[in-house]
């Protein structure tokens, strides 16, 4: 069997050649070790369970559905990539097989700035295509934290969230239409009806929802037609200080109520995130010791409507505790917003600096579930750290608004931990995914959701999101879907437990 499988894989590799060019499929070590894994923590005694065959580096919906084509002839599987900055292993190829790398579907095709549009090859650094768009004085407003590194594509396969979303929604609201190579190698396009710039229309189904978010198991986004939005006059950040987050959680409640149509977004920060950037980040403004909370505020819009609401968000912070940070720390602290993103590949602990990763577990809560979720998420946590106090540590938790175009209802809601991964061993990993697994399961018994910007696919999460989070059908609709558009199971196996819609065939 191992004979045939290496046979076919060299022929694909030959034929992968013959449509791409030599150039563009890879298959030397250090080409396909990189693309192992993303920004997520990995078990690095796993990587070599990882490691692709073969890396392909498509420039056209016609190569990537040759691509696509070859791997069914030859049932090898396929793993969409992006920039491999996503947090939920969704570029992780599990099944090993092809890596279809689309960095270099990176043009702009159309700017429509009539009708506010532009289309994309998925390819696009969000912060390389605003650059382009500025001169005309609009923007694609999707602004997660990783920003400056992402790919469109990618954010498109996670179903991204924004930092801004709150104001202009997150990639999901953002998407007008897409072309997507499906599993089998056909090329559709899926959108709000049948126009490829239309943002509402009832005809169909919303088949659009359905290529975004699907952590790379239904097809390739090719091709995309985003929303643009006039670019802001203004910003103003807003940043206040609390001596309790229970005054920060009341604070964030009235801000969500206050009815500020420019509010583009509200963040808390709890005790111990406060505590880790004063001891970890070079960026973050000294504070005084009886600040052990935060709240920022972000608003955009045009200069006279931001002039004209600061006096109500000054005093909505002031009614709830706040004590007002400061321009300097405002504006710099939003400025240097992105840079979190790098910052937690160290960390600093009884000033001794520990190489670590970061973990991010989000989930979506509601408002009036936070206070259970921190208290429970910082039990499992805390227990984990006593027992491996040299591979884990708490760099505290943010929870941010993430309703889209409105600021209240529920919130994205994360704890981030360091991770030592050079020093994993299998039996600190099991205790690692088994702490994930019950972060995941308190954020489902108090009515929330897995994730709210990542996705669930990470080992210790999966299992929470498909047999508990989606229990009621939605995962068993979910098999029945993947099955009926990839036959084969060539798109990124692995993922969301969908080889259980495949296992009939493999027993009968």
């Amino acid at each position: 069997m191992a004979v045939e499988v290496a046979e076919a894989l060299e022929a694909a590799i030959g034929e992968l050649r013959t449509a791409l060019g030599t150039e563009y499929v890879m298959t030397d070590f250090h080409q396909r070790a990189i693309r192992t894994t993303n920004t997520s923590p990995m078990g690095l005694h796993q990587w070599k369970d990882l490691l692709p065959d073969v890396v392909v580096m498509p420039a056209s919906t016609a190569q990537v559905a040759a691509v696509v084509k070859i791997a069914n002839k030859f049932l090898i599987p396929i793993t969409p990539r992006g920039a491999g900055a996503g947090l939920a292993d969704g570029a992780t190829p599990m099944k090993r097989g092809i890596i279809v790398d689309i960095k270099r579907m990176c043009d702009i095709l159309e700017i429509d700035d009539e009708d506010m549009t532009v289309t994309v090859q998925p390819g696009i650094n969000m912060q390389e295509l605003n650059k382009v768009l500025r001169p005309l004085n609009v923007w694609f407003p999707d602004d997660p934290a990783s920003y400056p590194v992402n790919v469109l594509g990618g954010r498109i396969g996670a179903g991204g969230w924004s930092l801004l979303g709150t104001g202009y929604g997150h990639v999901p609201d953002l998407v007008c239409s897409m072309e997507v190579v499906t599993p089998t190698g056909d090329i559709i396009r899926v959108g709000a009806g049948g126009g490829r710039k239309i943002r509402k229309s009832s005809v169909g189904y919303r088949l659009k929802d359905l290529f975004i978010g699907h952590q790379g198991t239904l097809g390739i986004c090719t091709e995309v037609t985003l929303d643009l939005a006039p670019r802001p006059q203004a910003q103003l950040p807003v940043f206040f200080a609390t001596r309790s987050w229970e005054d920060a959680h009341r604070m964030t409640l009235a801000f969500n109520r206050s009815g500020i149509r420019c509010l583009s977004g509200v963040v808390m920060f709890d005790e111990a995130k406060v505590e880790f950037l004063r001891r970890d980040d070079e960026a973050w403004i000294p504070l005084p010791e009886w600040v052990n909370s935060a709240v920022a505020t972000i608003c955009y819009g045009t200069s006279v409507e931001l002039e004209a609401v600061k006096s109500s968000i000054f005093d909505i912070g002031a009614a709830n505790g706040g004590v007002y940070m400061g321009q300097e720390i405002s504006e710099g602290d939003w400025a240097s917003r992105h840079d979190r993103y790098h910052l937690a590949y160290h960390g600093r602990s009884d000033g001794t600096i520990r190489l670590m990763s970061w973990s991010c577990e989000d989930a979506a809560i509601t408002w009036s579930q936070l206070p259970t979720v921190k208290r429970r998420w910082y039990e499992i946590a805390e227990a984990l750290v006593a027992k491996h106090p040299e591979h884990f540590d708490i760099w505290g938790m943010f929870m941010y608004t993430g309703n889209p175009f409105r600021p209240w209802g529920d919130f994205l809601t994360e704890i981030d931990i360091g991770v030592n991964e050079l020093e994993m061993t299998p039996e600190i990993w099991a205790d690692w995914v088994e702490a994930k697994t019950q972060i995941a399961r308190v954020s489902v018994e108090c009515g929330g959701s897995v994730s709210a910007a990542h996705g669930g696919t990470r080992e210790g999460e999966v299992d929470v999101a498909c047999y508990e989070e989606l229990k009621d059908g939605q995962f068993d609709l979910m098999k029945r879907i993947k099955k009926m558009l990839d036959p084969n199971n060539i798109m990124n196996p692995g993922k969301y437990h969908l080889d259980e819609a495949y296992e009939d065939e493999e027993t009968a």
